[in-house]
């Protein structure tokens, strides 16, 4: 059986076109379909593709198999001869017959990393299946290797093992790694409220939302993870937090447990999100919210533009959303409200109803929401809908065109830059370039 499980959401009021979103919080039941079941996802480790990009002077060693030394150079596409910041410490049969003893080897492959690589100014080791099934104690590893290595180099570890609920939470257990090293705050308390946005962004998107706070007034916001793991944000009892990615329970509960408090607010997807992230962040700040949309006016007004381009190709369209990375809700939001698309089904491996909870109250009440997943009965129903596109992983993907349904990675929704106001057409662009293909095959 699978139950049906109600949630609470809020309605939504907004004020005017390109307004920011306000929610009010009166109570409507929604319902989930909770399945379990068999379930297509790729690992945790795969969140070291983007990590090792952001956090610029960190190393992330894999101890795994062979098979994870694969999984991450193939997708993260690096050169043989390019010095990435990643690599496998690959656990062989003399480990797995107890020939050898893996804590010593693993602290011979990590002397041998730092010797060479100086630039290394904190190292995770990232456990896998492989070093949870030989009980590999990876935790104490790190804080042996950390007195050893100490002050220079920190050692942390996290796991990123494919038992997981889905591949993002990789970033969500490295980040929650990272919260007991956060410098305290409350010496600064006299200084008012500081605000953190958590969540691994690129650059240029880190960027932009940091040009558009400090038009705002507030130009001390800090990123978490920094693009330095030296310059780490400082924690305490007045820290306020927005969250730009939504698969970070984990995290978010570590840095309560600090003191900070977080910030509702929906998700900076497209220009509705993304004014309405804002717009909670400040206010939350004491920016009046006059200074908000003076602020983001001339941004939101080129976003609505760029996807009034796109919309004509979306608008009418239905999809459906396989759970794969946790950010269907916030993008099945976006493409239903700003773009037109109806919405079939969607799906998502895990539904935190308390940092969800205003962007359910984005969506159309009658959309059918499921968690978790039974692989089967889903493609079943997804056979039965044939919607016009599907937003599934890659091992779902091509079965499905080969059935003449229309996909889209859900993957690379997570490797493009897609948050904030000069991306909100990109993001859009996602979803029309499969219906596109499609179009002129079939032509």
């Amino acid at each position: 059986m699978n139950p049906v499980i109600p949630i609470q959401t809020s309605p939504v009021s907004t004020t005017g076109p390109g307004a920011s979103t306000c929610i009010t919080p009166m109570p409507a039941a929604r319902s989930v379909l909770r399945e379990r079941g068999q379930r297509e996802v790729f690992c945790g480790l795969t969140g070291i593709i983007w990590l090792h990009r952001k956090i610029q002077d960190a190393f992330f060693l894999v101890v795994g198999s062979r098979t994870c030394a694969h999984l991450v150079q193939s997708a993260a596409g690096v050169m043989i001869f390019a010095e990435p910041r990643f690599a496998t410490a690959i656990i062989d049969d003399r480990d797995l017959a107890g020939l050898a003893d893996a804590n010593d080897e693993l602290d011979r492959v990590v002397t041998r990393l730092l010797e060479r690589r100086p630039d290394i100014k904190t190292l995770f080791l990232v456990g896998s299946c492989p070093s949870e099934v030989i009980k590999l104690d990876l935790s104490r590893a790190a804080q042996r290797l950390s007195r050893q290595f100490a002050p220079g180099v920190r050692i942390l570890n996290y796991s990123g093992s494919g038992i997981e609920t889905t591949f993002t939470q990789g970033e969500d257990a490295c980040l929650a790694s990272l919260v007991p090293c956060l410098p305290t705050a409350s010496e600064y308390a006299d200084a008012g409220s500081s605000l953190v946005v958590v969540g691994a962004l690129p650059d240029v998107v880190e960027d932009q939302f940091s040009r558009l706070f400090a038009a705002m007034g507030l130009p001390k916001v800090q990123f978490m993870p920094p693009r330095r793991s030296t310059e780490l944000p400082s924690i305490g009892p007045h820290t306020r937090y927005l969250m730009a990615q939504p698969f970070l329970a984990h995290t978010a509960h570590a840095l309560e447990d600090r003191g900070a408090q977080r910030i509702a607010a929906p998700f900076p997807f497209g220009v509705e999100g993304t004014s309405a992230w804002l717009m909670a962040g400040a206010q939350a700040l004491g920016v009046d919210r006059a200074i908000v949309d003076q602020a983001t006016a001339s941004a939101r007004q080129r976003a609505q533009s760029a996807l009034a381009k796109v919309k004509p190709a979306l608008e009418g369209r239905s999809v459906f959303f396989f759970p794969d990375s946790q950010l269907e809700v916030p993008l099945a939001r976006f493409l239903h409200r700003e773009l037109g698309m109806e919405l079939t089904e969607v799906g998502t491996p895990y539904l935190h109803r308390q940092h969800m909870d205003q962007e359910l109250a984005l969506l159309p009440h009658g959309v059918q929401l499921s968690e978790g997943q039974d692989v089967e009965r889903q493609l079943d129903r997804c056979r039965a809908a044939r919607p016009d596109i599907v937003v599934c992983g890659l091992g779902l993907a091509n079965p499905l065109e080969m059935e003449g349904m229309t996909t889209k990675w859900a993957i690379e929704l997570v490797f493009s830059p897609v948050h904030g106001y000069d991306q909100a057409a990109d993001l859009a662009q996602l979803f029309a370039r499969p219906l596109d293909r499609r179009h002129r095959l079939a032509a």
